[in-house]
């Protein structure tokens, strides 16, 4: 790998972090306040957890995301892959704002559906362009399958016990 595409990737990556990190403001301080006062279901796992599986999904993005687009910007299925892509990112910080922000699982779930949606157009947008990208955003799906999870059983806890 050339140095000027290595350092797309590394830009590709930080990006893409960049804007996990901006979802985060809405997490970190709903985490002590909030997220650690809720019941949660038996599988929820620790919450140092989250932000290492995070920062690793954010990367693989980085990564799957700089694939398409070395494949040239010019050419319309990227165009199209980079706008599903940015989409799906903007519904994931979305995910955050409804979910940690405004303290709301019932429309963190109905949000997380739509999210989960996006990134299976993700994957397949990609897939026509580069399979190896596509697969990069699996580990993400399952994750956020994970978390539609695990929104919806801490969503009807919290109906239960009000």
């Amino acid at each position: 790998m050339e140095i000027k595409d290595f350092i797309k990737l590394l830009f590709a990556i930080i990006c893409v972090e960049a804007i996990g990190i901006f979802g985060a403001i809405f997490t970190i301080p709903a985490i002590p306040a909030w997220y650690v006062l809720l019941s949660k279901p038996a599988l929820t796992p620790p919450s140092w957890v989250f932000g290492s599986a995070w920062t690793l999904l954010f990367a693989l993005m980085g990564i799957a995301v700089y694939m398409i687009l070395s494949k040239g910007w010019a050419r319309r299925e990227v165009k199209i892959a980079f706008g599903i892509f940015s989409a799906q990112l903007a519904l994931n910080v979305l995910w955050s704002a409804l979910f940690f922000g405004t303290r709301n699982p019932g429309a963190a779930f109905a949000e997380i559906i739509i999210l989960w949606l996006a990134i299976l157009a993700t994957i397949a947008a990609f897939s026509k362009i580069s399979k190896a990208a596509a697969w990069l955003l699996v580990p993400y799906i399952l994750w956020v399958s994970f978390a539609a999870y695990l929104n919806y059983a801490i969503w009807q806890l919290l109906l239960v016990s009000n």
